[in-house]
Formats: C-alpha cells, structure tokens, sequence
C-alpha cells in the first residue's frame, strides 16, 4: 500500500478535497515526525525489555532485527525491506549476533551473492521471550 494511502488513517485526519500543497505537506510531515517518534519509543521499550529480560549481548536493534526473522530463514534483502533500521549497517550488526550465537547464517543454494540468515535455539528462545513482552504491552493497551 502506498504511503498516500495509509497516511490519513495514521494521523487521523483526511487530506480535505482540492487543499493547497501546503496543507497536504503539512499533514505528510506531521505524520513523518510522528513516524519517527512512534520508532524512537518502540526502541526505547525494546531498550526497557532487554533490561527486564536481563539481556546485555543485545542492543535494541539487534533485538528488532532478531525480532523480525522471527521463525523464518530470510535473505538479508528481505530483511533490510521488512523494516527500517535507522542509521544501521544490517551485515555489521548480523556478525554481531552471529558470534554472540544467536543467528546462523549461510550462502543461498538458488544465489551464491545471497546470504541467508535464521535464528539458533538461543535466538529462538530470545524472539519468544520479546513477543512475550510485546503481548504483554498490547494486553496493557486494550485495558487503556
């Protein structure tokens, strides 16, 4: 879906019939900075979790990267365009998690370019353990 489309349902507002550029372009940067905004707290919660969890080998977009192979052995490609990692160099953090043993990585049988990553059992136990506390702030949410 394009972004034209989603961005008046996230901010809660229509981009009224015939409005001038300006307005249009001030309701797509409101929803840009509250874009960003909604990423910095999810990084921010992730950064809590890690705590509570005890987790110390991981930073917190490190766990979203773990969090987003999840049970799936996904190309690098695929994972960089599942979500955004700001200012972040996915193969550098993927080595990273790799010698703290929680990915596996290896060469695509189809594409030899291609690098093929998936979770251990400790990267496994990790990705339980954060949607764990993801469901936990939604269940919190709904009591909202």
């Amino acid at each position: 879906m394009r972004i034209y489309a989603i961005l008046p349902a996230m901010i809660g507002a229509d981009f009224p019939a015939g409005c001038g550029e300006s307005a249009a372009k001030r309701l797509y940067l409101q929803a840009i900075t509250g874009l960003q905004q909604l990423h910095r707290q999810l990084l921010e919660l992730v950064k809590v979790e890690l705590g509570n969890l005890g987790v110390n080998d991981v930073n917190n977009v490190q766990a979203l990267l773990l969090y987003n192979i999840g049970g799936d052995e996904i190309s690098v490609g695929e994972l960089n365009y599942r979500a955004n990692y700001l200012d972040a160099n996915i193969t550098h953090k993927l080595k990273k998690l790799v010698e703290a043993g929680y990915v596996e990585q290896r060469r695509a049988a189809h594409d030899r370019r291609s690098v093929q990553v998936r979770l251990t059992p400790k990267g496994l136990a990790f990705y339980r353990a954060l949607d764990a506390a993801f469901d936990r702030q939604a269940r919190a949410l709904e009591r909202q």
